[in-house]
């Protein structure tokens, strides 16, 4: 359930900082970049902080948030 949480906001935030990008300001990509290097870290540090923000709040945890 933790996955597909965590592919839901993610997805939303990159399609929303697009959408802002084209409709508002092109600097709104570096929230994408900020999501995209994010990402990366978890990979390697298996540390979320999204992941540790959905727990708290409930979610239970089945295969892993961060893990792609």
């Amino acid at each position: 359930m933790l996955n597909t949480y965590f592919r839901v906001i993610v997805g939303t935030f990159i399609l929303l900082s697009v959408v802002l990008a084209v409709y508002v300001n092109i600097n709104w990509l570096w929230f994408t970049v900020f999501i995209g290097v994010n990402m990366i870290q978890s990979a390697f540090t298996k540390w979320c902080l999204l992941e540790v923000i959905l727990m708290k709040l409930g979610i239970k945890k089945e295969g892993g948030g961060c893990k792609v």
